[in-house]
């Protein structure tokens, strides 16, 4: 699928290394995966409040053009995740509601792009993933000091939507291009493609 998704135009792939997600690769399978992504598709390395040992292992193993951290990391360990690694780091925030906004101007004065995303529900198995929409007007026209990305539920049927009310110039997608749970699907990729992009 990663021919797929960078013939139809997506900027970045990613390996998800949580175990408890569907999507869940081994570093093996990751190192593998990540010799076929072609030439200018950034290849990120999705992480949930990872201690070093497990990064070493990850970067010394797997080509990675950066890091998602996508757990309870706070402002300090994003720096020393970007000092230790010297890859960009990527945080991602979950919005609920306005309230959630704060983390976002914190974690921005670090971080070297902002992944915004919806808060999961109380007691979620899954940081994301859960094809879950927040309230996107939360974000409009809202600026940071880094590049930011929209999460959170998008699919083909509402992107357009997501990005002219949020005011986003990059979007990031998982289940809303699966036919099943951790199964990604060629059309559907496409398909999100072309809605983002038109």
């Amino acid at each position: 699928m990663i021919d797929v998704a960078a013939r139809a135009g997506a900027g970045y792939v990613g390996f998800v290394f949580f175990p408890k997600s569907p999507r869940f690769v081994s570093l093996s399978e990751a190192a593998e995966l990540g010799s076929h992504v072609p030439f200018g598709v950034a290849k990120v390395a999705l992480v949930v409040d990872p201690d070093d040992a497990l990064l070493d292992q990850i970067t010394a193993q797997v080509p990675l053009d950066m890091i998602q951290l996508h757990g309870h990391e706070s402002p300090e360990r994003v720096a020393q995740v970007k000092s230790r690694y010297g890859l960009p780091v990527m945080k991602v925030v979950g919005v609920g509601d306005a309230s959630d906004l704060a983390e976002l101007d914190v974690q921005a004065r670090v971080a070297d792009q902002i992944l915004v995303d919806t808060k999961p529900p109380k007691g979620a198995d899954l940081p994301g993933g859960n094809g879950l929409v927040f309230d996107w007007g939360l974000v409009a026209r809202r600026r940071w000091p880094c590049p930011w990305m929209l999460a959170g539920g998008l699919n083909a049927g509402n992107v357009g939507e997501a990005i002219a009310t949020s005011g986003t110039r990059q979007v990031d997608v998982s289940s809303g291009v699966e036919s099943a749970p951790g199964v990604k699907d060629a059309a559907k990729i496409k398909a999100f493609i072309d809605a983002a992009t038109c």
